[in-house]
């Protein structure tokens, strides 16, 4: 009780009114503060997407400018996840808000560049945006996990980056359509619009107070993982992580390509001109993702969490077959067609990101973080990423985005659920942990 009362004391007056004030408190305020930090990122990650570069080519090849720009800024947001393996996993409490704000004064200037080099050099600066981009998602889960209500607080920090992707690209698209700004240096000027509000949240997420005895006890201990860890890990886990990155290989793979190409296939459904488009999709997504995602946080049981957790994932793919089979019928249009293979997707794809490993890790018992086991998955699945981007263009240049995407859909829909079945069966096999009386 003394250690509780001199911690308490040290701690700032808002840090200490969170630990001992009423939970339903704590919970919005952590939702606001990681959900507005991680929106803002998106800033600096998105807005691009929202412009065409009709025209150009990449190095006067068939590859179109626009597809290398997404290649490069990906390949840059791999290597941060493979570098966020050890550089999240390893960061402890006192360093987490400075790393934030070096990463997003990183991706800042490299958007800047991005404006101002040579045609063949800006994909040099779009891949230098990408490699400090990838670890804030890492750095935001640090302050979360962990703790009784993580779902709830995972859930509302993921529905930001769903909300995210569509507002960032229409404020790009209102950028130039409405104030002239120049397609190159929009990314630029879109993330000089949200650099205060990001560091306002950093400096909200500083004052939260660590994880509780009590919820220590429900969701074991969270410390840094450093390298035999990491390792250990991987070798207790080995066939579950292999059934789970091959599949969100190709996961990821199939939500940026819906991500960065929502303008060119929503353009082939007719409604290219729809003021507002992307928001009007993502943003009931979200809600529809975070809800069902929040409600994990009232199953105490971490066995019962798990199977749910993995049966969600499981029915968003076979939503994404559904979806694709109803718009080939004529049982829907365009535009709920695009909603719900999106909701299909942010279903298997969010919990990969927060509650999957950090429910896992409960059941398990395993020493460690959350963060190193989504950072491996992550580092995965943006392979995947890059790889069907190269794919599409090389091999299926013929094909337009829109039946490219069909087929996809109906792959992933398929092996994609499979996947996820055989993994839930495989970690339901590993030791239980402790539950806590009902």
């Amino acid at each position: 009780m003394s250690d509780q009362r001199e911690q308490t004391a040290a701690e700032s007056g808002l840090t200490s009114y969170l630990r001992t004030g009423p939970g339903v408190v704590f919970n919005l305020y952590a939702i606001f503060a990681a959900f507005t930090t991680y929106f803002c990122m998106y800033a600096f990650r998105k807005p691009f997407a929202a412009a065409s570069y009709e025209g150009s080519k990449f190095f006067d090849t068939e590859i179109d400018a626009k597809t290398a720009f997404v290649i490069a800024q990906i390949i840059g947001y791999t290597i941060s996840k493979f570098a966020g393996m050890k550089i999240c996993s390893e960061t402890g409490r006192e360093g987490r808000g400075g790393l934030l704000v070096k990463l997003i004064l990183a991706a800042w200037g490299s958007l800047v560049l991005f404006a101002v080099l040579p045609q063949d050099l800006k994909v040099v600066a779009i891949f230098a945006n990408g490699l400090p981009l990838g670890m804030i998602w890492g750095t935001v889960v640090l302050y979360l996990e962990g703790r009784k209500t993580s779902e709830l607080l995972l859930a509302g920090l993921s529905c930001s980056y769903i909300i995210a992707s569509g507002v960032v690209k229409d404020v790009g698209r209102v950028l130039m359509g409405d104030y002239g700004v120049p397609e190159y240096w929009m990314p630029a000027a879109t993330g000089g619009l949200f650099f205060l509000p990001f560091l306002f949240a950093v400096w909200l997420l500083g004052q939260l107070p660590g994880p509780t005895a009590a919820d220590i006890k429900e969701r074991s201990a969270r410390t840094e993982m450093y390298s035999d860890d990491r390792w250990a890990f991987c070798r207790q886990f080995s066939f579950g992580l292999v059934l789970l990155s091959g599949m969100y290989f190709f996961l990821t793979a199939y939500r940026d390509y819906r991500d960065n190409y929502g303008v060119e296939i929503l353009a082939e459904l007719g409604m290219a001109d729809m003021e507002g488009v992307f928001s009007k999709t993502e943003i009931p997504i979200a809600f529809l993702v975070v809800g069902v995602l929040a409600l994990l946080s009232l199953v105490r049981s971490n066995r019962l969490g798990l199977k749910i957790a993995f049966s969600v994932m499981a029915g968003g793919q076979l939503l994404m077959g559904l979806a694709m089979w109803m718009l080939n019928a004529g049982y829907i249009d365009g535009l709920m067609w695009y909603a719900l293979v999106g909701l299909g997707a942010y279903l298997a794809y969010v919990p990969f990101g927060c509650v999957l490993f950090d429910r896992l890790l409960a059941y398990t018992r395993f020493a460690g973080t959350a963060v190193f086991a989504i950072y491996l998955t992550d580092a995965i699945g943006y392979t995947g990423s890059v790889a069907l981007q190269l794919f599409r263009d090389l091999i299926f240049a013929d094909s337009s985005r829109l039946e490219f995407f069909t087929n996809l859909t109906y792959a992933m829909s398929l092996g994609g659920a499979a996947s996820l079945i055989a993994a839930m069966f495989y970690f339901l096999k590993q030791s239980p942990a402790e539950q806590p009386a009902a």
